[in-house]
C-alpha cells in the first residue's frame, strides 16, 4: 500500500480545471470506489472536451463537433458537481479553499483534497493581443475561429513548426492555402528530435506545398484597422496574411497560484504519487504537474494527453489507499500530411543512433541511445505494432546495438 498522508476517502475532492486530466481523475476516482463528493471546476462555459482534435478534425470541417470528455449526464452518473465558467483565481492550502471568478462574483469552494488540472496556457506573440485574425489553438473557440479563416487561396503565417505549428499547416494545406512556417530553429523539432530527424519532418511539409523558412523569428504585424495583414521577420522580410497561427510553445498555468506558497518552478512540483511538495491535501496532474517519474532522477513535465490519464489513475489509486500504477513512459503524438508521428521515451537524452525509412513514405525509425549505448527514445511513423516493440525495449533498457539486429533489421 502507498504511504498516504491524508485520510483515505476524504469527505470532498475538489478538481480545479476541466482538462484531460481533471476530468480522468474524477472518473478514475469513481472506478477506484471514492464514494465522496467530487466538484469539477471548468472555466469554460461548455462541458469538458478533448484538445488534440482542436488542431485536427475541429479544423478539418465547418460541422465538426468538439469530442466529449464527460456529458452533463455522465457528470450525474458518477454524481460530479460541474461547475462551468468558474475560474481559479487564488488557492489558501492552510484553510483549504479554492476562490473562483464566476457568473455572479467570486466564490469560496472548500475542500479536503484538492487536485490542480488547470493544464498549459499557449504562448502568444508580443503586441498581438486583440489583433483579429492572430490565433493560438487551446480552447475550442480558438479552434472554431481559427476555421473560419480557412479558405483556398488565403495565406497562413505560422509562427513555430513544431506540432500545433505542423498540424494546423496541415489542415490549411488541404484547404488549398498558401501556408509559410516560420521556425526559429534550424530544423522543426531539432530541440527535441536532433537535425535529422528534424529534417525530415521538413520535407514533408515541403512535399505538400508549404513554404518554409528557418533560423528566423517574428519581428512584428502588421495590421490595418485591428486586422493583421503581414507578418516581419527578423531580417525584414514582409509575409502577407490572411492567418496567423502562433505554436511556440506553451507555460503551465500556475499564475492563479500566485502567493499560495506552492513550489511552482515550472509548474507544480510534486513526488512520484503526484503530491504537491510539502502539501497535505493538495496534488497535481497533466500539464501543469512537475513530478517525479520512476524512471528518471529529475523531475518532468509532459504535455500530453496520455500523460493526463495516468497522473489521474496515480492520484485516484493514492487517495483511494491502492497500489501505485506502473508509469509508463512518456509518449507524445502528433498527425501531420495524413501521417501519424509518435514518439516514446525521452530522446533529448540521448543521440539519433540508428535511422530507417523517412517521413514521406511513411515508415521513418530513429532511435536514440545515450553514451553508454541503452536506447533512451524512439520515433516511429505510421507503425502503432513497431512503436509498441520498441517501447518494450526501451522499458527493458535494451542496447542500440540488439534493436538494430532485431527490431530494425532491414526487412527484404
Amino acid at each position: 500500500m502507498n504511504g498516504f498522508d491524508a485520510p483515505v476517502q476524504p469527505g470532498r475532492v475538489v478538481v480545479v480545471g476541466g482538462s484531460t486530466g481533471g476530468v480522468r481523475t474524477v472518473q478514475a476516482l469513481r472506478r477506484a470506489g471514492f464514494e465522496g463528493g467530487l466538484v469539477l471546476l471548468t472555466d469554460e462555459l461548455e462541458m469538458p472536451y478533448d484538445r488534440p482534435p482542436l488542431s485536427k478534425e475541429v479544423l478539418a470541417s465547418h460541422d465538426a463537433a468538439p469530442v466529449s470528455l464527460l456529458t452533463a449526464e455522465e457528470a450525474a452518473v458518477l454524481e460530479v458537481d460541474v461547475r462551468l465558467g468558474r475560474r481559479a483565481t487564488s488557492l489558501d492550502p492552510a484553510a483549504r479553499r479554492v476562490t473562483v471568478s464566476g457568473p455572479d462574483g467570486d466564490e469560496q469552494v472548500d475542500y479536503d483534497v484538492a487536485v490542480i488540472a488547470t493544464g498549459a496556457t499557449a504562448r502568444t506573440l508580443p503586441g498581438t493581443d486583440g489583433v483579429a485574425g492572430v490565433h493560438v489553438i487551446r480552447t475550442l473557440d480558438d479552434a472554431r475561429a481559427v476555421r473560419r479563416r480557412l479558405a483556398p487561396g488565403r495565406r497562413a503565417v505560422v509562427v513555430g513548426a513544431g506540432f500545433i505549428g505542423a498540424e494546423f499547416a496541415s489542415a490549411a494545406a488541404a484547404h488549398d492555402m498558401h501556408v509559410t512556417l516560420v521556425e526559429a530553429q534550424r530544423t522543426p523539432l531539432a530541440h527535441a528530435l536532433g537535425a535529422e530527424v528534424g529534417a525530415e519532418v521538413a520535407s514533408v511539409h515541403e512535399a505538400h506545398g508549404a513554404r518554409l523558412l528557418v533560423g528566423r523569428t517574428v519581428e512584428r504585424v502588421v495590421t490595418d484597422a485591428g486586422e493583421v495583414t503581414a507578418v516581419v521577420l527578423d531580417d525584414g522580410t514582409e509575409l502577407p496574411a490572411d492567418v496567423v497561427v502562433v505554436g511556440i510553445g506553451a507555460r503551465p498555468a500556475t499564475d492563479w497560484l500566485a502567493g499560495s506558497g506552492l513550489p511552482l518552478p515550472d509548474g507544480v512540483d510534486c513526488d512520484e504519487d503526484l503530491r504537491v511538495l510539502g502539501f497535505r491535501g493538495l496534488y497535481a496532474v497533466g500539464d501543469v504537474a512537475r513530478w517525479r517519474h520512476p524512471s528518471y532522477p529529475e523531475p518532468l513535465r509532459v504535455e500530453h494527453w496520455t500523460n493526463a490519464g495516468d497522473h489521474a489513475q496515480t492520484v485516484a489509486a493514492h487517495l483511494t489507499g491502492r497500489p501505485r500504477p506502473t508509469s509508463p513512459l512518456p509518449y507524445v503524438w502528433s498527425d501531420q500530411y495524413g501521417h501519424r508521428l509518435q514518439i516514446i521515451g525521452r530522446p533529448g537524452l540521448g543521440a539519433v543512433g540508428a535511422v530507417r525509412g523517412s517521413m514521406a513514405t511513411g515508415d521513418l525509425v530513429a532511435v536514440y541511445a545515450d553514451d553508454t549505448g541503452r536506447a533512451v527514445g524512439a520515433v516511429v511513423v505510421d507503425d502503432p505494432r513497431l512503436l509498441m516493440k520498441v517501447r518494450k525495449a526501451i522499458t527493458r533498457d535494451t542496447r542500440l546495438a540488439e534493436l538494430e539486429q532485431t527490431l530494425l533489421a532491414p526487412v527484404g
